[in-house]
């Protein structure tokens, strides 16, 4: 019995077992006195902006519950309000230019909270807006007022040894009602906040009677991103991998590439003329799912709209194509242009015809040089057909303004 008490507290099994119960604590002592300063150092910042944060949340709760029992007098006397006009992509990136989804100058504009009129005139149409950052989690119920005080605390500042978050002309002058949003860029990524996201905020040094307006929410991605970036709509000199489905550099990309297909313009010109021969370029492997995503991606491009051509047809016909080579309208007898959906039924069937002649024999087709006088009859048509008129309007085409020489036929 001594021997067996002996072996499991004093023998070598029982020496092994009192050694490996030690080793793990000792273990930890010894990385503690090695790195305990340095963890500190490291953990001290994000300690501090977790604590901000909580301490920013407890307090904005409590102001929203304190509304509930007190009357706040910046909360439902506000008549007016700041209103960012302009939807803001899902992701932004650092040191790029802060605009709306379809790369247009964001507005930010004064309107009656009520009945949502523009304030064009009086002393608060002038009006200086501040521009903010409000941390994404912000008014998530969407909420149509809240106390200012709540907006101050979600304000979100650079972090601690970092640049102004957002950098640019952050006062607006409003003019009439409107001021523009032009220059401003971040400076550094959403990623450390608790929500990830972003908004950004306008107020007014009258909070008590002009509420504040706030954006979507949105990320932000450090600049190495954009890239790699797939414009959510993407404009026609875009690189042709910006499109969704087609990796920079992967194997879609090479074979456009190769086919002389280098940007979104030259994409959509060959899916107008030829979509059979764009398919085979994508090869096999590209499943039905796929290219629908590509199409229908790359059909959303913003075209430009005073790029023109035109194909004169033996008889005179003469197509008149946008950018991509879509028939816009045709002109006959050279003097007065009809759009698409004022041809009869005979006039379609006879642009169908000269269209297949035309995207068989693209070097036909020729730029409209000055078309300031097409254009203008574009508007009168679009005009006229509003107030209920079916007849064209007949503009004869200046000669010295603009010239459809008629192409002859072998």
């Amino acid at each position: 019995m001594v021997e067996k008490r002996r072996s499991r507290g004093g023998g070598e099994e029982g020496s092994d077992y009192s050694n490996r119960s030690k080793r793990p604590n000792s273990f930890i002592r010894d990385v503690s006195r090695i790195s305990q300063q340095e963890l500190g150092r490291t953990l001290e910042p994000y300690l501090r902006n977790v604590v901000r944060e909580e301490i920013n949340r407890v307090f904005c709760s409590y102001l929203i519950r304190d509304s509930h029992n007190q009357i706040d007098v910046g909360v439902g006397s506000r008549s007016l309000q700041l209103h960012f006009e302009g939807r803001l992509p899902n992701t932004l990136f650092t040191g790029c230019k802060v605009e709306t989804e379809d790369r247009a100058t964001i507005k930010v504009v004064l309107r009656d909270a009520m009945t949502r009129k523009l304030i064009r005139s009086g002393p608060h149409s002038t009006a200086k807006v501040t521009l903010r950052v409000l941390d994404g989690d912000f008014n998530k119920d969407d909420r149509d007022d809240w106390p200012p005080q709540e907006f101050h605390n979600r304000t979100v500042q650079q972090r601690e040894g970092k640049r102004p978050l957002v950098t640019g002309t952050l006062v607006l002058a409003l003019k009439e009602g409107i001021g523009y949003v032009e220059d401003v860029s971040f400076t550094d990524n959403s990623s450390w906040t608790r929500s990830g996201k972003f908004r950004l905020g306008a107020t007014t040094s009258d909070p008590n009677m002009i509420r504040e307006g706030v954006t979507n929410v949105f990320k932000v991605k450090d600049h190495r991103g954009e890239s790699y970036k797939k414009h959510d709509r993407p404009s026609s000199g875009d690189e042709v991998w910006r499109l969704k489905k087609i990796a920079k550099d992967g194997a879609s990309h090479n074979r456009l590439t190769d086919s002389g297909i280098f940007d979104v313009k030259g994409f959509l010109r060959l899916y107008v003329t030829d979509p059979a021969t764009l398919r085979h370029i994508l090869g096999k492997k590209t499943s039905d799912k796929t290219w629908n995503t590509i199409i229908r991606h790359a059909t959303a491009c913003l075209l430009d709209e005073n790029d023109l051509y035109q194909f004169n047809a033996p008889d005179g016909t003469v197509l008149v194509l946008n950018s991509i080579y879509e028939v816009d309208g045709v002109i006959f007898d050279g003097d007065h242009y009809l759009s698409l959906n004022m041809l009869s039924m005979s006039q379609k069937l006879l642009v169908d015809k000269w269209k297949k002649v035309v995207y068989k024999n693209l070097n036909f087709v020729v730029p409209i040089e000055e078309h300031s006088l097409l254009l203008r009859q574009m508007l009168l048509q679009s005009l006229q057909m509003s107030s209920s008129y079916s007849n064209p309007i007949i503009i004869p085409m200046a000669p010295q303004n603009v010239n459809f020489p008629v192409e002859r036929g072998n």
